[in-house]
C-alpha cells in the first residue's frame, strides 16, 4: 500500500499543472492496483473536498461525485470507508460540510450519544446538537 496526500489526489482528478498533473498520473495509472493500493486518510479526504470547493469551485454535486467515484476505485483503500459513505449520502442533501458529517460519523461510531457544535448547519443533523 502506498500512502496518497492531497497535492497527489487534486491533481490528478484536475489536471491543471502539466508536470504534477502527468506524475500524479503515472502513479495512478501505473502504481496503484487492486494489489498495491493507495491509502487515502479520512483527513486527507477531507482535505480533497475543501480544495475543490474553496479553490476550484465545485459544487456539491461534483463534491458528492469525487467521494463516490473514490469510494468506489478498487486501487483505493479509504480510511472509514463505511462512515465516508454515509457522510456524503448525509452531505448530498445536508446543509454542513463534508468534514463536519464525517466528524459527527467517526464520533457515533466511537460511541458517542451526539457531537456538540456551534455550526448552525451541523446542528440540523441528527448527529450533533447545539452548544447552548
Amino acid at each position: 500500500m502506498i500512502g496518497l496526500d492531497t497535492n497527489v489526489i487534486v491533481r490528478y482528478l484536475v489536471q491543471d499543472d502539466p508536470v504534477q498533473s502527468a506524475a500524479a498520473s503515472r502513479v495512478f495509472e501505473d502504481r496503484l492496483s487492486a494489489e498495491n493500493r493507495g491509502f487515502v486518510a479520512a483527513v486527507t479526504l477531507c482535505e480533497v473536498v475543501w480544495v475543490l470547493k474553496r479553490g476550484y469551485k465545485v459544487r456539491k454535486p461534483g463534491l458528492c461525485r469525487v467521494v463516490r467515484g473514490l469510494l468506489a476505485a478498487e486501487e483505493l483503500e479509504l480510511e472509514h470507508r463505511d462512515l465516508v459513505a454515509r457522510a456524503v449520502a448525509r452531505f448530498e442533501t445536508g446543509k454542513a460540510d463534508f468534514s463536519d458529517y464525517l466528524v459527527g460519523e467517526r464520533a457515533l461510531a466511537a460511541g458517542a450519544r451526539t457531537t456538540l457544535s456551534f455550526d448552525e448547519d451541523s446542528c440540523s443533523c441528527d448527529l450533533f446538537e447545539s452548544v447552548e
